[in-house]
């Protein structure tokens, strides 16, 4: 007879950044059903079908379960955890006192909802002194938290539940998400006679089908559309004077930049009718509400910081800060990314925003005789060679480093590149958060509790941390006792103690995540010892914002603060709601030093003439434009390698407008071959009346256990924004050619 599933326990999808809560029964060490947990802050019972299959994540085929070695013949043998320990902190501490720590590079740290290790990682950088890190943001979000930062000083949300307009460029929510119940709330803009929506992009997405009005641009065309919409609103007047005469300067720069912009002749190259342009703006303006985001598409495109500024410019120029409806600063846990530009990169003096090296230099700061490349590397719940772009050279540099080391679940390309492989818990079987936490006015916490003990083997990423520091002969075991005498005896007596021996001590302070685990961590409920890190953030919280803190029930000096809010994280498995805005709070939350929205970004500005030369010229060799990494009903992060999730297209079918399929003799499911500067794949068709013509979409890949296409073997490093460094996946130059099938 077979086993009966467990009662509920409450966890979160680990797919997308919003982390909905969810519910999960298990049958040995299976998840056999899931369903959405009302008792969740944010999500309320909503979940959309990818956590479905996250059993193909907890029981991937290529788990790994004891410490592996590369041998000098390229294969792996499985080593102790004492031996593993002992040689990777040996070995990093070798080229740490020889080239400087700085030569020890850092990427990852848990990926969309494992964040807890990118907390402990930061000891093992100290101990080491490592200063150099990046992670997928880089590949993202970087160009947007540059442009956030200089207009608002921090980075903002948008509040769709209530605007009255929605704006979405180069996103489609219905499967990206990145707002809380994405489709609940979709679906009620697009049912309410009274509400908008608008999307700019050139697919016909699932969004773009519920919107009001659709600008399906060509692609890589979205500075031209963008610059011709603000130029409708300088044109016709449309700003809002008594919002900017209050909050912003640097309107008359951004006006006279603007007023020389030619719309029709732009709305002419985004190849949209001059009239949807105008209407677009005019949506804008009137709306007495909008929110807007953007993504990946326009992200991974051509311009894309200047496209991050025009965006912006949109809903600024139109008082949309503030106010029910419109965008606002959150206030999350601990801020995950920031968009500060403080260093460059040692080799290639790529600009770091947000400390983060621009994933497409990163192998020329590896493949080089400079004195201060990259020579080792730790690699933490990240797939760079598969997920950064071109890959063959990604993995020749990987493979050229002194030392790499992976920390992972699963037995990835990169595990497989490298000198070490230390195996971590899954997502599942440890304590676990994200530090995704934006919303508004209720912000919550999610402190996931282990639902299933983990295998012989794997420990969680906060021990192989505290080991390697300890390794490292940085802990002070006198100062861990101390401290773990005081956390027997409860918080109260905790806290005092840690402020004053390590909060005010540098060489403490930086192993700060591992003595909590250490002193902490024991004392804490069975399976939360990785959540010790969390008193400290809580405390920081505590410290910075006590007001919205204490409209959420958290009262007192800041040490009783932080316990209590610790204790309430460590109570509630479905969440906490940790803070209380007010819309009062967005406009002082704005970081600029004279409390302004800076409007006029003179380097952003000054391209607003360059788009007078025209887009590029298209190649003749390379006539189509790819975009890599489409998200799809059965996509997801890579975490979920293996094919057989994917309940359809499970082959990663490339889509192309009927227009190219009937040019190029393709039909839905025959072959085609797929051709760009930098490789070529076999890929199978989907005609898709949702594509323009000339513009084709592969879905994410997932490693080389799949049976689609890896995008990355496609795309270039040299196809970069110019400023942020972000990578131009989804304007990949590409042709298609005919293949006969057999």
């Amino acid at each position: 007879m077979s086993n009966p599933p467990s009662p509920w326990k409450p966890t979160a999808c680990i797919l997308c950044e919003c982390n909905c809560g969810l519910e999960v029964q298990v049958v040995g060490r299976r998840l056999v059903r899931f369903r959405g947990d009302r008792a969740h802050p944010t999500s309320q019972g909503y979940a959309c079908e990818k956590p479905h299959r996250l059993d193909h994540y907890q029981n991937a085929t290529d788990r790994l379960t004891t410490p592996l070695r590369r041998r000098p013949d390229g294969t792996f043998e499985p080593i102790d955890w004492d031996t593993a320990i002992a040689e990777v902190a040996g070995h990093l501490a070798r080229i740490r006192d020889a080239h400087g720590g700085e030569t020890i590079f850092y990427y990852g740290g848990g990926g969309q909802g494992n964040h807890l290790p990118g907390a402990y990682g930061t000891a093992t950088r100290r101990a080491l002194g490592s200063r150099y890190r990046s992670s997928a943001l880089a590949q993202e979000k970087t160009g947007e938290f540059w442009v956030s930062d200089q207009m608002l000083g921090g980075y903002t949300r948008g509040d769709f539940e209530h605007a009255e307009l929605a704006l979405f460029i180069g996103k489609n929510p219905w499967h990206s998400h990145s707002i809380a119940r994405a489709r609940v709330t979709l679906k009620a803009i697009a049912q309410d006679p009274a509400r908008k929506m608008i999307v700019v992009d050139p697919r016909r997405t699932e969004t773009a089908e519920l919107a009001d009005l659709h600008l399906q641009l060509r692609p890589g065309t979205d500075a031209w559309l963008l610059s011709a919409m603000v130029a409708v609103l300088i044109e016709e007047d449309l700003v809002d004077h008594a919002f900017l005469g209050e909050h912003a300067v640097g309107f008359e720069a951004v006006q006279a930049a603007f007023r020389e912009v030619p719309i029709a002749e732009y709305a002419a190259i985004a190849d949209v009718p001059e009239a949807d342009v105008r209407r677009a703006a005019r949506l804008i303006a009137e709306a007495k509400s909008v929110a807007s985001a953007e993504d990946l598409g326009v992200q991974m495109n051509l311009h894309s910081t200047f496209v991050s500024y025009l965006h912006r410019l949109l809903w600024l120029l139109t008082g949309n800060l503030g106010r029910p409806g419109t965008q606002y600063i959150p206030l999350p846990l601990v801020e995950l990314a920031s968009g500060r530009l403080k260093r460059r990169s040692p080799v290639v003096g790529a600009p770091l925003i947000g400390e983060l090296v621009p994933c497409n230099v990163i192998p020329d700061e590896i493949l080089t005789d400079h004195p201060a490349r990259y020579r080792a590397m730790i690699v933490e719940g990240a797939n760079p060679a598969h997920s950064l772009a071109e890959a063959a050279r990604m993995q020749h540099a990987l493979q050229s480093l002194e030392c790499l080391v992976v920390i992972d679940v699963a037995m990835s390309e990169t595990a497989q590149l490298a000198h070490y492989v230390l195996p971590a818990t899954s997502q599942f079987e440890k304590a676990e958060a994200t530090f995704f936490n934006t919303e508004f006015p209720k912000n919550a916490f999610h402190l996931r509790h282990p639902v299933l003990a983990p295998p012989e083997g794997p420990l969680p990423e906060p021990e192989i941390h505290a080991r390697l520091v300890e390794a490292l002969g940085l802990l002070d075991e006198a100062l861990v006792a101390e401290l773990s005498a005081a956390a027997a005896a409860g918080l109260d007596a905790f806290a005092p103690v840690f402020a004053q021996k390590v909060a005010f001590d540098p060489a403490a302070s930086g192993l700060a995540a591992v003595l909590l685990y250490r002193a902490l961590g024991p004392h804490l409920p069975e399976g939360l010892a990785p959540s010790a890190v969390l008193w400290g953030l809580a405390l920081r919280r505590a410290m910075e914002s006590p007001a919205a803190l204490a409209r959420a029930g958290f009262e007192g000096s800041p040490l009783e603060v932080a316990n209590r809010l610790f204790e309430a994280i460590l109570a509630h498995p479905s969440g906490v709601v940790f803070a209380v805005d007010t819309w009062a709070d967005v406009m002082a939350r704005l970081g600029t030093a004279d409390k302004k929205v800076h409007l006029a970004l003179e380097p952003l500005l000054a391209q607003v003439p360059d788009l007078r030369a025209g887009p590029p010229p298209v190649d003749p060799d390379f006539p189509l434009v790819l975009a890599a990494g489409e998200r799809r009903s059965f996509t997801a992060n890579t975490i979920l390698r293996d094919p057989a999730w994917r309940k359809k297209d499970a082959e990663g079918a490339l889509r192309v407008s009927p227009e190219d399929a009937r040019r190029l003799g393709l039909v839905t499911g025959g072959p085609a071959r797929l051709v760009t500067r930098t490789g070529a794949a076999q890929v199978m068709v989907e005609v898709s009346p949702s594509m323009r013509p000339g513009h084709l979409a592969l879905p994410n890949g997932t490693g080389t256990r799949d049976g689609g296409v890896a995008p990355n073997t496609l795309t270039s490093l040299q196809d970069r924004d110019a400023f942020a460094g972000t990578p131009w996946h989804k304007f990949v130059p590409a042709r298609l050619e005919l293949l006969h099938d057999g």
